[in-house]
């Protein structure tokens, strides 16, 4: 078998020694293994990074916790992949996952793949795709993948120099920052292919950046959640979108979160 482009994978990690294994250990067994896996530890406290150093990866440390988005941008850099994929640290994926991802891209050639999700908490935002398509009209894109209601940026298998010709980072000091990078990303592709069988996991977890209930954290992610809100309906203004979800479509959303 002929192998296939290198698929850098980026886990940022902030003091979560408990789930650094199960993650690594879910990489490892992947059935694609032209993976470079790079754990950004955000300044971590705990065993974190020396855990990641039982496996063969590589591993950036980072002198204090910049966030989410800089430990993302971080992995960025240092990736030398032709894909490369944002891994959250507690969450999984099926054990074919970038094989999929990856015949996907290499049939079609499109700068973004999309796999489904499963969403551990919510059902109605589970998402699968019941088979291969390519998308290549910003209408079509935007329906097809959702993303301007869910921007998680895990769903996605992105072209790691079509992101540098977009000059596409994640904003630093927010919470809410994969919105303001996905639906910017999805609008650029050239095309677009989602993938029946490639299934993301999401996991809800106590005490993770959307789930903390400290009043100070609360507050900052409503205002990151404001302005995120505002980022989508500048670009849709500025681009001429309807967005799916918020601007069209809305009963049918609906109607998923009732019957699913």
């Amino acid at each position: 078998m002929t192998q296939g482009p290198l698929i850098s994978v980026v886990i940022p990690v902030y003091n979560g020694e408990e789930y650094v294994k199960s993650c690594l250990d879910n990489m490892f067994a992947q059935s694609y293994k032209n993976l470079e896996i790079i754990v950004v530890d955000d300044g971590s406290s705990d065993r974190s990074g020396q855990i990641a150093l039982q496996y063969p990866v590589k591993l950036i440390r980072l002198d204090e916790n910049r966030g989410l988005s800089a430990a993302r941008n971080t992995g960025i850099d240092a990736a030398s992949g032709t894909y490369i994929h944002f891994m959250d640290v507690d969450d999984g994926i099926n054990l074919a996952y970038y094989q999929q991802m990856a015949d996907a891209v290499m049939a079609t050639q499109a700068d973004i793949a999309c796999g489904g999700m499963l969403n551990e908490k919510h059902s109605y935002k589970t998402w699968r795709f019941k088979k291969q398509v390519v998308y290549h009209t910003a209408k079509d894109k935007l329906k097809a993948t959702f993303v301007g209601k869910w921007g998680y940026v895990w769903r996605y298998l992105f072209r790691l120099d079509f992101l540098k010709e977009q000059s596409l980072r994640f904003e630093e000091g927010r919470f809410i920052e994969d919105l303001t990078f996905s639906l910017p990303a999805v609008f650029y592709a050239k095309s677009i292919v989602v993938v029946p069988g490639a299934e993301y996991i999401y996991y809800h977890r106590e005490n993770s950046i959307m789930s903390k209930k400290e009043k100070a954290h609360r507050e900052k992610r409503r205002l990151d959640w404001s302005h995120a809100k505002a980022f989508r309906k500048e670009f849709a203004r500025e681009h001429n979108l309807k967005i799916p979800g918020i601007d069209t479509g809305r009963f049918a959303y609906l109607l998923r979160k009732v019957f699913r």
